[in-house]
C-alpha cells in the first residue's frame, strides 16, 4: 500500500501531522518526569502508604534526579525529531 506511492508511513503530509502529534506527547511526558518526582504527589501516594520500605528509595535524591534526567532527555529527543525532517524510521525497500 505504502510501497506504490514511495512516500512511506511518514511521507505525506497525514504523516507530518503524525510526526509532530508523536513529539507533542513526548515532550508532555518529558515534562511530567522533570516535575513528578519533585511535587507533593511523589512523597504522598497510594503505594507509600501500603509499602512504607518504598518510601526509603522513592525519597532518593539520586532517583529523583535520574528520573528527571530521563524526561530531560525525552525532551531532547522530541526536539530532535521535530528538527529533522527525515522519517524516524527508516523506510526498508
Amino acid at each position: 500500500m505504502f510501497a506504490q506511492t514511495g512516500k512511506g508511513f511518514w511521507g505525506g503530509p497525514l504523516g507530518r501531522v503524525l510526526q509532530i502529534l508523536v513529539v507533542l506527547v513526548w515532550i508532555e511526558l518529558g515534562v511530567a518526569l522533570i516535575l513528578a518526582p519533585w511535587s507533593d504527589y511523589w512523597e504522598m501516594n497510594y503505594f507509600l502508604y501500603q509499602y512504607p520500605g518504598l518510601g526509603l528509595i522513592a525519597s532518593n535524591s539520586f532517583l529523583r534526579g535520574a528520573i528527571s534526567g530521563l524526561g530531560v532527555l525525552n525532551i531532547l529527543f522530541a526536539l530532535e525529531t521535530l528538527r529533522r525532517r527525515n522519517p524516524p524510521v527508516a523506510n526498508r525497500t
